[in-house]
């Protein structure tokens, strides 16, 4: 009976061993990771060197289709992008361009310390074009010999300033006014960031009957400082020179653009022209540093 006893005891152990389930462990589930996928930006030359010709054909034929002569240059800050033509021309009167010229030499001169007449006489000078506040201090900057000066300190070799008190006929190339912006911009030659925030801040208020030219150029919301140039030239079959130089500023944008014209027919042709190239070149500049994507190498080297 002993033996029987013990025999079903194990069959009931061994039936509930093999009846007890094992424990479930929870496993713990993960969202799929997103890899970002590596791409590498190279310059692409030939799509550049594409819109580069076009662009420069469709400046050339509008250009043919105007009156008198025009001349222009244009540099990207943020790409270096640059465009031109006749740009190293120098003979180019620039007119109350020249204002800001006189102002800059001011401003070298004094060390940028002027006078509240002073700082008056340059705020109506640049942003009304006042051309008596122009007279009064292109006298107390010491006239064109100053000017010359002026020009060969701060590397402005195609510029020579007008005779005796006629500020207005300072003769400039489109390359020059571009060398004139990049010292207001960048630095250097003796102006300090007071003087340039200066001249700057008042080309960025020009009233705004006076605020047309490279303007044309800005897209919506770019930032503009500019100095326009007209005057009527009667011992030269009674037309015009008009020009227009500044800076357009924008989110990948620090376009320095200057056009200029002369022999037009009238201040309002001159002005057409002028926006006319100025619109073709701040909506296709961009496409002259076009770029192209690769993926990063799967192997790269150690």
């Amino acid at each position: 009976m002993r033996a029987k006893w013990m025999l079903w005891a194990g069959l009931a152990l061994v039936t509930a061993c093999g009846a007890e389930r094992a424990p479930v462990v929870p496993v713990a589930v993960q969202a799929p990771v997103k890899v970002a996928r590596c791409l590498l930006k190279f310059p692409d030359n030939r799509a550049g060197s594409v819109a580069r010709a076009r662009l420069e054909r469709d400046i050339a034929r509008y250009v043919s289709r105007r009156p008198g002569r025009v001349v222009y240059g244009a540099l990207d800050l943020v790409t270096g992008a640059r465009l031109g033509h006749g740009e190293h021309e120098h003979d180019m009167i620039t007119a109350s361009g020249a204002k800001v010229d006189i102002l800059a030499a001011l401003l070298l001169q004094r060390d940028g310390r002027l006078g509240e007449g002073e700082r008056d006489l340059a705020a109506r000078m640049i942003r009304e074009s006042d051309n008596s506040a122009a007279d009064a201090l292109w006298s107390r900057v010491g006239g064109g010999g100053a000017m010359s000066s002026f020009y060969r300190r701060i590397g402005l070799k195609e510029t020579t300033p007008g005779p005796s008190k006629f500020w207005g006929g300072t003769n400039t190339s489109p390359a020059d006014r571009i060398r004139l912006l990049k010292v207001l911009i960048n630095g250097g030659k003796g102006l300090t960031a007071a003087d340039r925030g200066m001249v700057l801040g008042l080309m960025g208020r020009v009233q705004k009957d006076q605020a047309w030219g490279v303007s044309a150029a800005a897209r919506p919301g770019d930032r503009v400082a500019l100095k326009n140039g007209w005057t009527p030239r009667p011992f030269i079959h009674n037309t015009w020179a008009v020009t227009s130089y500044g800076r357009v500023e924008g989110p990948g944008r620090d376009l320095l653009l200057a056009v200029q014209t002369d022999r037009q027919p009238g201040e309002g042709t001159g002005i057409q022209t002028i926006e006319g190239i100025a619109r073709l070149i701040g909506a296709r500049l961009d496409g002259l540093s076009p770029t192209t994507t690769r993926p990063c190498p799967t192997n790269p080297i150690a």
